[in-house]
């Protein structure tokens, strides 16, 4: 293909017709949430908006190695389902996992110094931006294998039935993933067995540079297809942190219980490109512009100013973790790149079949 028949590929995508957001529901204001829960999801929203501009200007500086996928805009889902999970639990997440991360609990200094490739880096700089893991805060992995971890993921909900356990795996993808057989494959097998699992599309509306509606014969990629295995049909508002955390006190309960799992289809918007690559020039301005207006952090902000929370309240919150993300780059930066004694462990050096026998 010629770069000009590529451009004007791209023209026709941003002239198609914008899918737009629905309107704020401030019914929501009125959720059986108490104001310190809603004053906490709106301190996670902040730090993973806050920690990925910063990493969005390392990586300008190029100090990020290798590309990163950011998930600004999207910060409400991953805020909802981390407030919900507890200490046990098990989160699985695409190359887009950095907010995913941080919503289980590592600390932000690990996690940058992961994405500057150093060896206080959570996973000792080997890791990079598109493989954050720690065990310890059941951050079961970032995966670049569109799909490959949904079936990992129910490798962890089995064995949390195996052993008696109430542990819950939750994981997380895109709305590409629903069109490839490891989806299908993967919420079938869950279903048959009853896991504790609940499959959480991200749905931003792009699989890559592709409009998703453009390559699916349904509107909801993932949520109408929930009938074809027996599940309920899911739709949450994927900016909205209270309509999240709502939806996932309930299925987190149900796969708790004993009630099987949940596919549950997030309908968001990321406010950049696929990766630091692409411009996304290929969406309609208009449509850009709207859910722009959607930015799940300053509704939050307003729907707090509804229940009364003090303005000066939520600029100390948002002061705070500022200084908390500037502390945790000084940290990233003060990391050494990983030594030879930590680059070469957990590889193979024999390019040769000897280290299969």
């Amino acid at each position: 293909m010629s770069t000009e028949t590529f451009d004007q590929g791209l023209m026709d995508y941003s002239q198609r017709e914008p899918r737009l957001p629905d309107p704020v529901d401030e019914a929501n204001d009125g959720l059986d949430i108490s104001l310190d829960e809603r004053l906490a999801m709106y301190e996670m929203q902040q730090e993973l908006r806050q920690f990925e501009k910063r990493a969005y200007d390392l990586f300008m500086e190029n100090l990020v190695k290798g590309t990163s996928h950011l998930s600004l805009g999207m910060e409400a889902v991953a805020t909802g389902f981390g407030r919900v999970l507890r200490e046990g639990d098990y989160s699985f997440a695409t190359y887009r996992g950095h907010a995913h991360t941080l919503a289980r609990g590592a600390p932000m200094g690990p996690v940058m110094a992961e994405l500057l490739g150093r060896e206080n880096g959570i996973l000792g700089g080997k890791g990079g931006s598109m493989h954050l893991t720690s065990v310890e805060h059941g951050m079961m992995g970032s995966y670049a294998i569109i799909g490959a971890h949904l079936c990992i993921a129910n490798g962890a909900a089995w064995s949390s039935q195996m052993r008696g356990t109430d542990a819950v795996t939750v994981v997380f993808f895109g709305d590409g993933t629903t069109n490839i057989g490891a989806f299908h494959e993967a919420v079938n097998f869950a279903a048959v067995w009853d896991l504790p699992i609940l499959f959480v599309c991200e749905n931003n509306l792009y699989m890559e540079y592709t409009p998703i509606d453009l390559t699916t014969a349904v509107e909801h990629p993932a949520a109408d297809r929930a009938a074809a295995y027996g599940l309920e049909r899911i739709v949450v508002d994927g900016n909205d942190a209270d309509d999240v955390y709502e939806m996932a006190r309930r299925v987190v309960a149900k796969a708790r219980s004993g009630g099987g799992p949940s596919l549950v289809e997030a309908v968001t918007y990321r406010h950049g490109g696929h990766s630091r690559a692409d411009p996304a020039k290929y969406r309609p301005v208009d449509e850009v512009e709207a859910w722009l207006d959607r930015d799940p952090i300053p509704m939050y902000h307003q729907r707090l100013l509804r229940l009364g929370v003090p303005e000066g309240d939520l600029a100390r919150i948002s002061q705070d973790v500022a200084r908390r993300v500037d502390e945790a780059t000084e940290f990233a930066k003060s990391g050494a790149p990983p030594g030879e004694d930590v680059l070469m462990t957990d590889v193979w050096a024999d390019g040769g079949s000897s280290w299969r026998n």
